[in-house]
């Protein structure tokens, strides 16, 4: 069986793909990677198709064993990428050698980069996807230590370049569109305009459920309670404690608290390479056109 060996691990490095749309209805997440064009990109490199399950890595430091002669491409964060101790290049398809080492360091910029595989990584599908849920369980287990992940075989000759976008260049605080909506009519004119204007802080507790964020509270006009409504991935969720949130890939798929608005797919991408303590500003739209799952 060919495949990557486990080596050594630092850090969190799951399995996933474009995930289990569709499925809301019976309560499963969409889940999947937080990225989805990003994963798309990596497998078109390697020459795979873009639904093949790849790896996404949590800031990296992680050391891999090649069995059997693979290709790979690193996108997403920018992390150093050696193989056999030298430099490989990052958002292009790399050749691996059977018996290689391959090493991805700890990200400069960004948090989490996926790692395409020719063949894609070959575990069973759950519900029609390989991707782990780390909300309900559902897909396999976070990658271990001595772990040897399998590969499907390998697609046609990989494609060339892409015009991969280093997560550096982008602004600080990153500014992202939020689409208003369906509930901000339950926070005061005040609050939804503070919304508009202010820097929101990364908290430490974000995780692939909800980007949490720290900044001004926003102030309910209506008291009471809402029964329990659907959640699509992007909706920015309100609590008790007035902080807002960002659903992400693994959010619940209902909840009671009120939804000021949804982020949509390239501004989700953004928000999935945040780490702690970043700055995040909302741009507010009352336009149509936000996504749903």
């Amino acid at each position: 069986m060919s495949g990557l060996r486990v080596d050594r691990l630092e850090c969190q490095v799951l399995v996933e793909d474009l995930g289990r749309p569709g499925l809301a209805h019976l309560g499963v997440p969409s889940s999947g990677a937080l990225d989805p064009a990003a994963v798309s990109m990596a497998n078109r490199l390697v020459g795979n198709r873009d639904h093949h399950a790849v790896l996404e890595v949590l800031l990296g430091g992680v050391r891999l064993i090649a069995e059997g002669s693979t290709r790979l491409a690193v996108v997403g964060a920018q992390v150093p990428l050696l193989v056999d101790g030298r430099p490989a290049e990052w958002g292009a398809a790399v050749s691996v050698p059977d018996g290689s080492t391959v090493e991805i360091g700890r990200a400069v910029a960004g948090t989490r980069a996926w790692v395409a595989v020719g063949g894609g990584i070959d575990v069973p599908p759950v519900l029609g996807s390989r991707s782990t849920d780390t909300l309900t369980g559902l897909g396999p287990p976070a990658v271990r230590v001595g772990d040897l992940l399998a590969t499907g075989r390998a697609g046609p000759r990989p494609a060339g370049p892409v015009a991969a976008v280093p997560w550096s260049s982008y602004p600080d605080p990153l500014t992202v569109t939020l689409h208003v909506g369906p509930r901000d009519d339950w926070f005061t004119p005040e609050s939804m305009e503070r919304l508009g204007t202010s820097v929101l802080k990364v908290s430490s507790r974000s995780d692939r459920i909800a980007l949490l964020l720290n900044g001004p509270p926003l102030v309910r006009r209506i008291r009471g309670e809402l029964p329990s409504e659907g959640i699509v991935t992007g909706a920015v969720q309100v609590p008790g404690d007035g902080m807002p949130l960002v659903f992400l890939a693994d959010h619940p798929t209902t909840g009671g608290y009120p939804v000021v608005g949804v982020v949509g797919r390239p501004g989700l991408a953004r928000c999935a390479q945040l780490r702690p303590g970043d700055r995040l500003r909302f741009e507010l739209t009352r336009q149509p056109g936000a996504p749903t799952d």
